[in-house]
């Protein structure tokens, strides 16, 4: 997972003048001194133990990296698992072209809960691997792929597991759309002698947004990238901010009431390239970004394991699923 972020005062400013322009016709509805402190939990309990079996199964594959056999057998696996949970699922298969020219396969895979409701939320993450350890501090592993425990597979497992929740489920009173987005990690390595303009990245989100069933509407969509590794927090991103502004306010006013707020900071963590941009600007679904930041790593603001050969399941916290998860399931229920 990418991702260019911009942290000058000039950009999060611009970004704070936006998102208040975008909400001031809102601001009746949302006074935050009518907000309780503390609220009862709705909904299932989110079982971060099966949550994190799902990513290690992902795993089990090896790396699923564009057009390899690995990625064809997990995606099989994953559209199974959206089956097993009574949801109708269907792939979007497209031919995309990658930076250096290469024909990709691609297989966004679209699980719809309750696809007779018209009130829908949209819920995302990408599921492919990224062929290059480009960010790990041993420059002889840049051409070594990654195994993308959480960048990739802790997304997805989150997600299966709030399907499974569903499966049972007569109170839920929306519609859910779950879509695994394909060749997300395919973006120019920093390795390359070619410039990164950030259309290489999220390659299937950009065909998704641009190929929707006619009159597909969602009223928002949340999208969940790393969100299980040690010691994640999750700030406040910047482009959330300016076209979901009031999504990002739900999302973490929800994690402080249900007493995840050491998990979700009131704080900006920049602006940043990832699958919700096209939602955001090609499909026009307010998009939320739920995606880690580490703001005193060295190793990358993304946290240490990010796009090196160590991001694999001895640094996924359990405990990181169960606050996105939890987080999700009150945010769902409360609607």
């Amino acid at each position: 997972m990418k991702k260019s972020i911009f942290l000058s005062f000039l950009a999060l400013a611009a970004v704070a003048i936006a998102c208040s322009c975008a909400s001031c016709k809102n601001t009746s509805k949302s006074g935050a001194a009518s907000e309780p402190d503390t609220v009862a939990l709705v909904g299932p309990t989110f079982s971060q133990d099966s949550a994190y079996a799902f990513a290690a199964k992902q795993c089990s594959f090896g790396e699923r990296t564009m057009n390899s056999k690995a990625h064809d057998l997990c995606g099989d696996w994953i559209m199974a698992k959206f089956r097993e949970f009574g949801m109708k699922v269907e792939a979007q298969d497209a031919e995309l072209t990658g930076w250096d020219g290469t024909k990709l396969r691609s297989r966004n895979i679209i699980a719809r809960f309750r696809p007779e409701q018209t009130t829908r939320i949209l819920l995302c993450a990408h599921w492919d691997s990224r062929p290059w350890a480009d960010n790990d501090p041993d420059s002889t592993n840049w051409h070594r792929p990654v195994m993308a425990a959480n960048d990739g597979a802790s997304g997805v497992a989150v997600m299966l597991e709030l399907a499974r929740l569903l499966k049972s489920d007569t109170a839920l009173k929306v519609g859910v759309d779950f879509v695994c987005f394909d060749a997300e990690d395919y973006g120019t390595p920093q390795w390359a002698s070619v410039p990164d303009d950030g259309d290489s990245w999220a390659l299937g989100a950009q065909y998704w947004a641009t190929h929707l069933p006619k009159g597909y509407e969602a009223r928002y969509g949340i999208l969940l990238d790393m969100v299980g590794g040690e010691g994640a927090k999750f700030y406040q991103e910047g482009v959330s901010k300016q076209y979901a502004g009031e999504i990002v306010n739900k999302i973490w006013r929800t994690a402080s009431q249900i007493g995840y707020g050491s998990f979700f900071p009131m704080k900006d963590g920049g602006m940043i390239t990832d699958d919700h941009v096209p939602v955001n600007e090609k499909a026009g679904i307010p998009c939320v970004d739920v995606i880690a930041f580490y703001p005193d790593c060295q190793q990358s603001s993304f946290g240490p394991t990010w796009h090196t050969v160590s991001d694999t399941m001895e640094h996924i916290d359990p405990n990181v699923l169960k606050a996105v998860g939890q987080t999700l399931v009150q945010v769902l229920y409360s609607e």
